[in-house]
């Protein structure tokens, strides 16, 4: 028995149950039991876990989540969603500003930045117009995982192939043809949230209520924070188009984002006690349990067997939504690349490795990590959450939608 490829089941069913008894459990319990059970049965050794984690996401991470507390906690988030969201006179008009709006925000800022600013934004939005906090929160997440795949900084799997796939232009290859298709699937998005969740659209007016800063002290270091973020993001463009041999990581961008925070407000340790450790604590241990199931070799024995034409556009998406699941589409970009590679794919294949790993996310909330951000942020925050089986019910027919538009374009 695969004992790798077990532990990885039960983390699978226990997320889709969340409740034993009286006890409930949150994601970063699952996957610390995942990570916990392949260390003590020597599946990974300590120092091959340590190593398995991504410390450049995770610096990332905690870079963006200092900047997203000290907007939430100075209260210019809210204050900042009012000016955004005031010509939203409709709920059709709110859910496709957001699906939108956050979908074009994630494509240069990331989607684990937007899931990190969008979901007390999005809360506050349910709460004021009387709406379900279910579907503003799934219109966030798959916003962020849509709006991602048409830039190559989209997100670290679209970086993965437009650093390694040896594109000439990422940044218009990205465009040219993928902003259509992601624009009809965002579309897409919207009308089976509506069909989904019809009794949210009501047809009422909605009166949108200015909010009030909290403390002006920080609301203008966590806005001078904001801007760094959209300044450094659109530096990071331009220095991939004019000197891409200068390695400007998307985590030095965050970590610079919360210097002034960390550096001169004086809430800086409040800000920093408050900011989401349990999803870095899900991440971390993440690492530790797909780089186990990794070094298994399970799915790459499998991928082999099977004797797939790995250079078919089908084929990409099939393998990458479905392993995307279980290895994280990151794992499974950086496996699946040089074998595009050396089959002599070229960029529609690329792409289409690029966009299936990314709406593989809108399948099943473990498909994406703004899904995990944008739930464990909800469930701490305002005590809401997304359970397995309901995300999957409007995940699953949107993310086929998602694959045959894309099919359709790079095919």
């Amino acid at each position: 028995m695969n004992v790798s490829i077990f532990v990885l089941a039960v983390v699978f069913l226990l997320i889709a149950v969340r409740r034993i008894g009286r006890f409930h459990m949150g994601l970063w319990q699952v996957m610390l039991f995942g990570a916990a059970a392949v260390l003590v049965t020597g599946q990974i050794g300590p120092a091959q876990a340590l190593h398995a984690i991504d410390w450049d996401i995770m610096l990332f991470l905690f870079g963006v989540f200092v900047v997203g507390q000290a907007l939430e906690e100075s209260g210019y988030l809210f204050h900042l969603s009012y000016r955004i969201f005031r010509r939203a006179t409709t709920v059709d008009g709110l859910v496709l500003l957001i699906l939108f709006g956050a979908g074009l925000a994630s494509a240069f800022l990331m989607n684990d930045t937007l899931a990190v600013i969008g979901t007390p934004l999005v809360l506050l939005l349910a709460k004021q117009h009387r709406m379900s906090p279910k579907v503003l929160l799934l219109a966030l997440a798959f916003a962020v995982t849509l709006g991602s795949v048409v830039s190559p900084i989209g997100n670290p799997q679209n970086l993965l192939v437009a650093i390694h796939g040896r594109m000439d232009n990422p940044f218009v290859e990205f465009f040219r043809y993928l902003a259509l298709p992601t624009a009809i699937n965002l579309l897409a998005a919207f009308f089976i949230l509506k069909f989904f969740y019809h009794e949210s659209f009501h047809g009422d007016a909605l009166v949108h209520v200015r909010q009030e800063l909290r403390d002006k002290s920080l609301a203008r270091l966590a806005r001078f924070s904001l801007i760094l973020i959209v300044i450094l993001a659109v530096a990071k463009v331009v220095l991939v188009f004019t000197m891409p041999q200068i390695d400007f990581r998307l985590t030095v961008i965050a970590l610079i984002a919360a210097a002034p925070i960390l550096l001169l407000s004086p809430k800086r340790w409040r800000v920093v006690r408050h900011i989401d450790w349990r999803t870095l604590v899900f991440f971390g241990a993440m690492f530790v349990l797909m780089a186990s199931v990794w070094n298994s070799g399970f799915f790459q024995s499998v991928m082999m067997q099977w004797n797939l034409n790995i250079a078919s556009v089908g084929v990409i998406f099939g393998v990458s939504v479905l392993l995307s699941q279980l290895i994280s589409n990151v794992p499974l970009v950086a496996l699946y690349l040089p074998l595009l590679l050396h089959a002599g794919g070229s960029t529609p294949e690329l792409l289409a490795l690029a966009s299936a790993s990314t709406v593989a996310g809108n399948l099943f909330i473990l498909g994406a990590a703004s899904n995990v951000i944008i739930i464990q942020n909800a469930e701490r925050k305002a005590g809401q959450t997304l359970g397995f089986v309901e995300f999957a019910r409007v995940g699953i027919p949107l993310t086929l939608v998602n694959a045959l538009v894309y099919w359709m374009f790079l095919a």
